[in-house]
């Protein structure tokens, strides 16, 4: 479902225009999650099966943590490289417990 902004986001890059593949790349992130979860929610209660986020309570942990980063990095409206080692940090432990339960 994301591979047309996918591609669309890659060849923006190469052409050397950041800005705009961040926004196709955030934009067709944030309608994918926007009109799948709301869906996935309203398909389980109309058939009374409750939705399950799937994750351990380590890794709903990990994505709070995740999300809080996110907003006070990009709530900032700009970044800096310390910020970014800390996302890098963050994907480098969900690895780490992904392949070391």
């Amino acid at each position: 479902m994301l591979l047309p902004e996918t591609w669309a986001a890659i060849r923006v890059a190469h052409a050397n225009r950041l800005q705009s593949s961040m926004n196709l790349t955030l934009g067709s992130a944030l309608a994918t999650i926007g009109l799948t979860v709301p869906v996935v929610v309203v398909c389980g209660t109309a058939y009374d099966f409750p939705p399950v986020l799937g994750l351990d309570p380590k890794e709903i942990v990990l994505l709070a943590t995740a999300l809080v980063v996110s907003v006070v990095t990009l709530g900032t409206g700009r970044t800096s490289m310390m910020q970014g080692a800390v996302h890098l940090v963050l994907f480098a432990n969900y690895l780490f417990l992904a392949c070391v339960p």
